[in-house]
């Protein structure tokens, strides 16, 4: 028990509590099941990108070019659902997420062949992804009466109380959990973030690693394209504008150390759940969404501070877990 009280995920958990909890004294209503299960629906996107970031973030990258990658990938299964309504939507799941795979690789390749740096390369392509959604759509958008009513809905069918949506990312915050704590792909991920050089010496790669560390994030980004689209019925250049900011801030927030090898799963869908909770909070208690901002960038600030302190310990104890698993 005392373990747990001293981990930076409890008290993340308890800050987003108390943040409902408080919310609903102020708006009566807003910590009912339902109203919190529509919480954690709005944040699963957020959820999903923020664990890909995490597994580059962990190996000393960043990928800025996830909100791009996921409006080319989420654009890209909307020109084809258009074009052809008749292919299945699993399919079309499958494309989005094979489509991120390619991006992410891309700039996966860059860094790891070349040696140029993850922050040059994913600004460039954050660019370049945007200019090509532009041309293979003309300047054009995807619109709601273009899109099949499978497309659609299959991100909205209820499944014991709550929308498949939520039950992806619940499905992908397990696996990636049996990942980071009982792969060798996982702990090396760690291992590169906390010493590069001493990870070489253990006989992991650390190009590529890193590598599949970008193919995991652009497969993650590719597949939240087509969640994208669907839920919000829109495909264009426009989508998730400027939400690379928001994903490496549940990151940062969650406890992802900046300077890498350091950070939880748990720790990801807390600081995405933090900044879904202080989305549907402030409209509810007539504040301006502008403070959302504010508060985030407080919370970052904040983060960094708590993670600069930390060190590296935290790190070589989830190392030192997982090699007893083995």
């Amino acid at each position: 028990m005392k373990k747990i009280l001293r981990t930076r995920e409890f008290w993340l958990a308890v800050v987003v509590a108390v943040m409902v909890f408080a919310t609903n004294i102020r708006a009566p209503g807003f910590a009912t099941p339902a109203r919190l299960a529509d919480i954690f629906d709005d944040s699963s996107i957020l959820i999903i990108l923020a664990l890909g970031q995490m597994v580059v973030i962990l190996s000393r990258s960043i990928d800025l070019s996830m909100a791009s990658n996921l409006a080319l990938s989420g654009m890209i299964v909307a020109l084809v659902n258009q074009a052809f309504p008749a292919v299945p939507v699993p399919a079309l799941m499958l494309l989005a997420a094979l489509c991120g795979l390619a991006l992410g690789g891309f700039n996966g390749f860059f860094v790891w062949r070349l040696g140029i740096p993850a922050i040059v390369v994913t600004l460039g392509t954050l660019t370049i992804y945007r200019g090509v959604i532009f041309l293979i759509a003309g300047g054009q958008w995807v619109n709601a009466d273009a899109f099949s009513p499978g497309f659609v809905a299959f991100t909205r069918i209820d499944f014991l109380g709550l929308p498949l949506l939520s039950w992806y990312a619940i499905v992908i915050v397990a696996a990636f959990y049996l990942i980071m704590t009982r792969t060798f792909l996982g702990r090396s991920f760690y291992a590169i973030g906390v010493n590069p050089t001493a990870a070489v010496y253990a006989g992991i790669n650390v190009g590529k690693t890193t590598f599949w560390a970008f193919c995991i994030s652009g497969m993650l980004s590719g597949f939240a394209g087509y969640l994208w689209v669907s839920r919000y019925v829109i495909g264009s250049v426009e989508v998730a504008k400027g939400y690379e900011l928001t994903i490496v801030a549940a990151c940062v927030i969650g406890g992802i150390s900046i300077s890498g090898g350091v950070g939880t799963v748990a720790g990801a869908v807390l600081g995405a759940l933090f900044l879904g909770v202080i989305n549907g909070a402030l409209p509810v208690i007539n504040i301006s969404p502008f403070w959302q901002m504010a508060i985030s960038g407080a919370a970052i600030i904040l983060a960094v501070v708590l993670n600069g302190r930390s060190g590296k310990q935290s790190a070589r104890l989830i190392l030192k877990e997982a090699e007893h698993t083995r």
